[in-house]
């Protein structure tokens, strides 16, 4: 599947729909555009399901300019899936997979961020969906660096079975394999640049 996370999962380098707290002096701040921003999920099946969650929240934070400082939290509405169908929503949202009568909000908080390529980056963290909570890893890159202005976009992949969603829909065959991807627009509204690894 192709999510929309962080997923998005969102985003090594940038901030979030959510109001910013006062940061401390020289540090960067980013802001994601939400209009422009989208968390999207995919899995393979019979008939596909892919699909967006319309409602989300993201932070990033920083302690300075080094990325590694960063700290990425998503807060996902469960009950905004969307996928076009209804009938899929009502099965995606009921007990056998988001359980959002109970469950109502799927998150990412990053524990580590690492800095793999000139404009690439993998973002540990803990990924909680339905009440279970696991390591994953959400893979990032980011267009425009250096410009204060881009794209985050990226993908994390997870295993539904091991979050307890081991139902089906009817007479359509589902595979374990989720795939969340985030596409996020953001910009720097203050601070200095980041400073990147030269690879």
């Amino acid at each position: 599947m192709r999510i929309f996370l962080l997923c998005v999962a969102v985003c090594a380098l940038l901030a979030s729909s959510a109001p910013a707290q006062a940061p401390a002096s020289g540090v960067p701040v980013f802001k994601i555009t939400p209009l422009q921003s989208t968390i999207k999920f995919g899995v393979k099946a019979s008939v596909p399901i892919e699909g967006t969650f319309k409602k989300w929240d993201a932070t990033l934070t920083f302690t300075s300019t080094d990325p590694a400082t960063g700290v990425l939290d998503i807060k996902i509405d469960a009950a905004s899936v969307d996928t076009g169908s209804g009938m899929k929503d009502d099965k995606l949202k009921s007990k056998d997979f988001f359980n959002v009568k109970n469950d109502p909000y799927i998150t990412f908080h990053s524990t580590k961020i690492v800095q793999t390529g000139a404009d690439t980056f993998e973002v540990d963290g803990n990924f909680t969906i339905r009440g279970v909570t696991k390591d994953e890893k959400l893979q990032l890159q980011v267009s425009g660096v250096g410009t204060g202005s881009g794209i985050i976009s990226g993908t994390m992949a997870f295993d539904r079975k091991q979050y307890g969603m081991n139902s089906g829909i009817p007479f359509i065959k589902i595979a374990d394999r989720v795939e969340v991807g985030v596409s996020l627009k953001g910009e720097r509204i203050s601070g200095p640049p980041m400073v990147l690894k030269k690879f």
